[in-house]
């Protein structure tokens, strides 16, 4: 059984990944904004705990790692949540995924939510500080930090995910994808003794693919870590 969190996970692929690891007799710890948006339980389990706090909001991204540190060192965190409009868009899907995992001692896994949109994304950093950056950015950053946590951490696994283009709130009622389809990635990756490549995968339903290059670049890479600790102050130490 393995302790598990999972952001974002108050409705659509978070909740579904949430219900599903829970199922199978994972110790699974879910997060939502605040408490009018409990992540309903599944069936069969009830949740090993609750977190709550707004990503978009640095000081509660902080607070949502100290409610997290309760529970001791995760094996997996999947980094879930997400925001489509810009004004939010570079603080929950790049913002808090760095923050948190700055901030938590290291799982023996991570998972990062990224997108094919991620592809027109821009490698100027500028928008991280202003907030004036597009949904593309966001993910080409956060699939950047991904790839970037492979190599820095090598007892970690790190890997970024595309789900596709659901239909959830986010994604709305016409889109094309599987919506079972789009956390099953997610859920064999947390759980899987056997990937391949171990880590550094970027993946689109189970099959690894290639990314966008400036997010297996090294000095992009940097640049962005760098950039990252300087808006939030907090630096990313090898923790435990």
């Amino acid at each position: 059984m393995a302790l598990i969190l999972v952001t974002g996970s108050s409705a659509g692929l978070g909740l579904n990944t949430a219900i599903d690891l829970a199922a199978r007799g994972h110790a699974v710890v879910v997060h939502a904004r605040d408490s009018s948006r409990r992540p309903p339980e599944p069936a069969a389990a009830a949740w090993n705990g609750i977190l709550y706090g707004d990503l978009a909001d640095l000081d509660q991204v902080r607070d949502v790692a100290h409610q997290a540190a309760h529970f001791g060192r995760f094996d997996t965190v999947v980094h879930n949540a997400g925001a489509l409009h810009h004004s939010d868009a570079v603080k929950v899907n790049t913002i808090a995924p760095y923050a948190l995992t700055a901030l938590m001692d290291k799982p023996a896994r991570l998972i990062y939510l990224s997108s094919s949109m991620h592809r027109g994304g821009s490698t100027n950093l500028q928008g991280l500080e202003t907030g004036a950056a597009s949904y593309g950015d966001s993910k080409l950053w956060v699939t950047a930090l991904a790839l970037a946590l492979a190599h820095r951490w090598p007892t970690t696994t790190s890997h970024a995910v595309d789900p596709g283009w659901v239909p959830t709130r986010m994604g709305g009622a016409h889109a094309p994808d599987d919506l079972t389809a789009g956390h099953q990635t997610q859920l064999w990756l947390a759980t899987h003794p056997d990937v391949t490549p171990v880590t550094g995968g970027y993946w689109y339903h189970k099959r690894v693919q290639e990314p966008d290059p400036s997010a297996a670049d090294e000095d992009f890479q940097a640049r962005l870590l760098a950039a990252l600790e300087s808006h939030t102050g907090i630096p990313l130490h090898d923790r435990l």
